[in-house]
């Protein structure tokens, strides 16, 4: 079962290598980072770390989308460039996959701060992907080729494309949630922090299921390097 990694990026030269780096200790087959345009070292730090580079326009769905396109493996794993997955990754995927019901799955989180407010929000995102089948891009998100490409890959909008994917999958089959763990920069909490950040994106999530276009809602969320 050869399984490749598409990591999209743009301007993630702090990170890229470490989420790179991961996956070869994972025991993964294939990485790919889509970048988006970067105007810093990540296409060449990429590179120097292993990774196949590709070029894309900017934007999360059509970067990964280019990846998955590049990618060579029976399975597809997803993961943001702040993240880094742990060494018994890979074979937890190979595991959960020998499987042949199983189409999808995602990890558990480990967001790396010691503030008891992660412990919760690591909690509340395992159980919604459990219980409800929505794991979100953070909790690398891995799929068969094939269901990935019967749904169509990542909607082509500009914000919760990982939501809209979840939703889709869901008449396909249950999500596999793992025990990874995999690993999360805090970073998006750290600037807005924990609870406005929380709020922001659960006001998101539910203006998009009361009609809010996602390619609206992108401009209340801001890229990490704004």
């Amino acid at each position: 079962m050869r399984i490749s990694v598409v990591i999209p990026a743009l301007n993630e030269a702090a990170c890229i290598r470490r989420a790179v780096a991961s996956c070869w200790n994972a025991e993964l087959d294939e990485v790919l980072v889509a970048d988006g345009g970067s105007t810093d070292d990540t296409p060449q730090l990429a590179a120097d770390s292993g990774a196949q580079v590709v070029h894309s326009s900017r934007g999360r769905a059509v970067q990964q989308n280019l990846g998955a396109q590049h990618a060579t493996g029976e399975v597809l794993l997803f993961l943001h460039a702040d993240s880094w997955l742990a060494p018994e990754a890979g074979r937890q995927v190979r595991d959960c996959l020998a499987d042949a019901a199983v189409q999808a799955g995602a990890f558990r989180q480990r967001i790396e701060s010691e503030r008891g407010l992660f412990r919760i929000l690591e909690r509340g995102n395992a159980a919604r992907a459990r219980l409800r089948g929505m794991a979100y891009g953070d909790q690398g998100i891995f799929m068969r080729r094939e269901a990935f490409e019967s749904l169509g890959g990542f909607p082509h909008v500009e914000l919760m494309e990982d939501l809209l994917l979840m939703r889709a999958f869901r008449k396909l089959g249950r999500l596999s949630v793992l025990p990874g763990p995999l690993y999360v920069h805090p970073r998006r909490w750290e600037k807005r922090g924990i609870v406005r950040q929380t709020l922001t994106n659960w006001s998101l999530v539910c203006a998009e299921k009361i009609g809010v276009s996602p390619n609206r809602l992108a401009r209340f969320y801001p890229v990490h390097d704004q």
